[in-house]
């Protein structure tokens, strides 16, 4: 193979898995929901908890407390989670997921996208199954070495 073919072999790869990443599932699923894919990302983080504050979820996900604020605004907005405020201190507000409005909301997608990446999956041969949870692996372990080389600089 010349390597003008082999240049345009990883270009239309790297096309095909920038499309991928676009649509990737926080993304996907959230259009489909009526979310941003912000949203349904930091949300599948919230609905790990039973009960949190404001200030755990700016630890969990590294965002600022402004922007947590407007999170928990759009999330509340869709009853996705609701405040409550502490008998003790009114002052402070845990915020509680809703597992239940959650599931109702994203479950019927989730369902959809299984059945259509299982049938995809099987089109597959054994050996390209490999191919790709390769591609993928080595490809995770990338970004994540690279991103941690440039936090600790």
């Amino acid at each position: 193979m010349s390597k003008k073919q082999t240049d345009s072999i990883v270009d239309k790869f790297r096309t095909a898995s920038r499309q991928y990443s676009d649509a990737s599932m926080h993304e996907a699923i959230a259009r489909k929901a009526g979310l941003s894919g912000t949203d349904h990302k930091y949300l599948g983080l919230i609905l790990q908890h039973k009960e949190l504050t404001a200030g755990d979820i700016s630890k969990i996900t590294g965002l600022t407390t402004g922007a947590v604020t407007g999170l928990i605004d759009r999330l509340e907005k869709k009853k996705l989670l609701k405040r409550q405020f502490t008998k003790d201190d009114r002052r402070k507000v845990i915020i509680i997921p809703n597992a239940d409005n959650s599931m109702k909301l994203l479950q019927p997608i989730f369902s959809e996208l299984q059945q259509k990446t299982a049938d995809l999956i099987a089109s597959f041969s054994e050996k390209e199954i490999q191919i790709i949870e390769r591609y993928f692996t080595e490809a995770t372990d990338i970004m994540n070495e690279t991103t941690d080389n440039l936090n600790n600089k």
